[in-house]
């Protein structure tokens, strides 16, 4: 796909899918817009790399539509010094966005051949502020109040207050709660020993598999 092309296409997905879906903020945007997506696109499906569908990873894993992947990220409000846990690496593009907006990004993810993909792409972009790792965010040993932002990239059947305790005061954790077809996107902030619930809008997403931890190995 030629430059000019790809500098067009990252225009319209940005202008004309994620914009018009109640995405506002112009760091946002701009992100969506530089990280190249593309690139963290398995090969067989380039060409979708900017449609407004989920795209397959292998697995039975799937990057999200962009439009779903910014209105995360905008509601996560991430600030650049902010220190942000990603639960699902997946593709990394996610990783790449979080990273690009924030201070550093740990993630994790229970499938290796997606970990080292992803570890891959990051550094051909030379995004050197993520640390990745395989097993169980959810079981992982993590410093209590030691996040800024948590974003977690796939479903969970009902609410799971686990991660609270790692927020900093302030602190805003994204997850998509519920079961197909209705789920729920919810935003979780600190505030001192409360956690507030605000529900954002309604969507749709695979499950997050949170398998035992395969190994204590990391990137």
């Amino acid at each position: 796909m030629p430059e000019l092309n790809l500098d067009k296409a990252r225009y319209n997905m940005a202008w004309q899918q994620i914009r018009p879906w109640n995405v506002f903020d112009d760091r946002v945007l701009d992100v969506m817009q530089k990280v190249p997506r593309e690139q963290f696109v398995p090969h067989a499906y380039r060409s979708l790399a900017f449609s407004d569908t989920r795209i397959p990873l292998g697995h039975g894993q799937v990057m999200m539509e962009p439009k779903l992947e910014a209105r995360m990220l905008q509601s996560l409000a991430v600030k650049p010094s902010d220190h942000v846990l990603e639960i699902g690496t997946g593709s990394g593009f996610v990783t790449a966005c979080l990273a690009s907006l924030g201070n550093s990004v740990v993630s994790y993810d229970i499938y290796e051949a997606l970990v080292n993909t992803a570890q891959e792409k990051l550094a051909l972009q030379g995004i050197n502020n993520t640390h990745l790792h395989l097993g169980n965010g959810f079981s992982a040993e993590l410093p209590e109040g030691g996040f800024d932002v948590i974003a977690v990239t796939g479903s969970l059947p009902r609410y799971d207050d686990r991660l609270e305790r790692l927020l900093t005061p302030g602190g805003r954790l994204f997850m998509i709660v519920g079961t197909s077809p209705v789920m729920e996107a919810m935003l979780i902030t600190r505030h001192g020993d409360e956690f507030v619930q605000d529900f954002l809008f309604e969507t749709d997403v695979p499950p997050l598999e949170l398998l035992p931890e395969p190994s204590g190995f990391s990137f």
